[in-house]
């Protein structure tokens, strides 16, 4: 496919939202890499309780920030960008990670196709090209393939990198994901959500380098843990209804305020549940 040139930015239609926890040595570094791409976009650092300097690295840099008092989870974090981008109207959003993996340069290109029309949301994919240069530890290797036949099994298109978090949404994206995007492992369920809505998604291919700081809280026992934690939240998030048509009609905050849920969907841990910030 012939990726078009995305159209020129205004400030007010595109915020980049970076969830970030003990990233002081990364920001500044990933805040100054998407000001150099995007130099009109705002970009909005959450700090999901870090007990580092993320925030001042962050605001030193250019960005916008928010600060959790305590920490959220990353669903918490990143949904905090999404409800800030509907308080504030954006027409797209822009989500990448603070540790420094994601490319700002690929940016462009999933923009380009959120304003082609061709998708409501566009997820960067390590595996769509080839040459994956970068070791992913055999256990979360597994695990990624795994939550990627489940998401194509259950939405009927294919998707290969289901844990990636370098995402470009359309306004009605966001609405749907600020409303109902879950704390803990956003990612995978994310999918599936946004399918039941009936939004159109795609893939990219993006290179993602390795972290540049810190350490990854993904180990042996957690991908276990994941692993079977996903798989059951899938196949909830799947027995669920998001009427995006409820969504154009109300904001994100009222939607979840009224509680609506489907009559199949169980009742869910407090920790599961979405977070107003």
């Amino acid at each position: 496919m012939t990726t078009p040139r995305p159209d020129p930015v205004c400030a007010d239609s595109l915020l980049v939202i970076i969830p970030a926890l003990n990233e002081q040595g990364a920001i500044r570094q990933v805040v100054k890499g998407v000001h150099v791409v995007l130099p009109t976009a705002d970009i909005l650092v959450i700090d999901d309780g870090s007990s580092d300097d993320t925030a001042q690295e962050a605001q030193a840099a250019g960005a916008l920030v928010v600060r959790h008092p305590f920490n959220l989870g990353i669903g918490g974090a990143v949904q905090t960008g999404l409800k800030f981008a509907c308080h504030h109207h954006y027409e797209y959003v822009i989500r990448m990670d603070g540790d420094g993996q994601h490319d700002a340069c690929s940016i462009q290109a999933m923009l380009a196709v959120l304003q082609a029309h061709q998708a409501d949301m566009v997820i960067g994919s390590r595996f769509l090209d080839a040459d994956v240069d970068w070791h992913i530890p055999l256990s979360r290797r597994l695990g990624i393939r795994l939550y990627a036949l489940e998401v194509t099994w259950l939405t009927g298109s294919r998707f290969t990198d289901t844990t990636s978090g370098f995402w470009a949404m359309n306004r009605r994206t966001i609405q749907v994901l600020a409303a109902y995007l879950p704390q803990d492992y956003p990612d995978v369920e994310s999918r599936i959500i946004v399918h039941k809505a009936g939004l159109k998604q795609m893939e990219l291919p993006v290179h993602m380098g390795e972290r540049t700081t810190g350490v990854s809280s993904i180990n042996l026992a957690r991908s276990i843990y994941y692993a079977f934690k996903v798989t059951v939240a899938v196949i909830t998030t799947a027995l669920k209804d998001y009427p995006l048509a409820v969504l154009e009609n109300h904001n994100a905050d009222t939607v979840r305020a009224k509680g609506r849920r489907h009559p199949l969907q169980s009742h869910s841990l407090a920790g599961d549940l979405p977070t107003d910030p």
